[in-house]
């Protein structure tokens, strides 16, 4: 019962970050799970199995709020369930030895871009509601994020959140909604690759799928409200350095460093991710101007004289 309600306070806050960047429940709660000696496939597979759930109620929550492009989802959604499937398939074949360091690798990249992105490059507030991405650019973006998603535990949102973002062509609240969406898809198919690569192994560990799906389903509608009032730069900041830091522990032990190297990396981590956060606090409290929300002044009528 006590593990059940800690993965359940897990399952909450992951999907807080969730819904307010549009990525990270899966890494951090991949993330905490190998820290407790989950293996690296189970815990993707039981993350992802709860992310049915969640993502189900995050699609729900982010349509009520209309942060949805159904159009952005179909053709983001459909090749990202492809390569999810098929990234689980890669990560149930390898050996737990194998997995654990591959894993917390993959997960300690996608945690330094997320850290970069959102103290380096804060996305700003656009306009436009609407997508003009076209197939060819979002098949193989959902293709890609699909398979890592599924092969790291998590990078569906790093992956196409952020790209979708730097186009700068679909406003966030709408980017955010529609990969959150989407992510149902990708999280179907994971579960699918799972059950097919891991059988008996996939529900051995149901407090942990069931803990994860009751906090992420709780949180989703505060998650989808907080899109609009929540600082990106500092969340996706924070969110970032503690990814980087935890999975780093794992790749040190892996590779059987000591003190006082051991040291040196997690300080040097630690500067850098201090630093970091604190530009991106600066940031957040810097005024924001989205020019095409502004209105436009009418030229004044001349009189016409009669």
């Amino acid at each position: 019962m006590r593990s059940l309600l800690i993965f359940t306070l897990v399952g909450a806050g992951a999907q807080l970050v969730d819904g307010a960047l549009g990525m990270a429940f899966g890494i951090t709660a991949t993330t905490l799970l190998v820290l407790s000696s989950v293996g690296a496939a189970q815990a993707s597979a039981a993350v992802h199995l709860a992310e049915v759930g969640t993502t189900f109620a995050s699609g729900l929550s982010h349509w009520k709020f209309q942060n949805i492009d159904w159009r952005l989802v179909l053709k983001l959604g459909g090749p990202g369930a492809v390569g999810a499937f098929l990234g689980a398939t890669v990560l149930s074949s390898l050996a737990t030895e194998h997995a654990t360091p591959l894993m917390a690798a993959i997960l300690m990249c996608i945690g330094t871009y997320v850290l970069l992105r959102f103290s380096l490059r804060t996305p700003l507030t656009f306009g436009a509601r609407g997508t003009s991405h076209s197939a060819k650019f979002l098949a193989p973006l959902g293709l890609f994020g699909g398979f890592i998603d599924a092969s790291g535990g998590g990078g569906w949102g790093p992956v196409t959140t952020s790209t979708l973002l730097s186009q700068g062509k679909t406003a966030p609240r709408t980017v955010i909604g529609s990969v959150s969406a989407s992510e149902f898809l990708v999280a179907v198919s994971a579960s699918a690759g799972f059950l097919i690569g891991l059988r008996e192994e996939f529900l051995a560990n149901w407090p942990v799928v069931v803990g994860l799906m009751v906090g992420g389903v709780v949180a989703a509608p505060f998650a989808a409200w907080l899109v609009s009032r929540v600082s990106p730069a500092l969340l996706g900041s924070a969110v970032g350095g503690v990814i980087v830091l935890t999975n780093s522990q794992k790749l040190v032990h892996f590779f059987d460093i000591h003190w006082p190297w051991s040291t040196v990396i997690y300080s040097l981590i630690v500067v850098v991710w201090l630093s970091l956060l604190g530009y991106a606090w600066r940031v957040s409290r810097a005024p924001r101007f989205a020019p095409e929300d502004q209105p436009v002044s009418e030229p004044e009528s001349k009189s016409v004289p009669r």
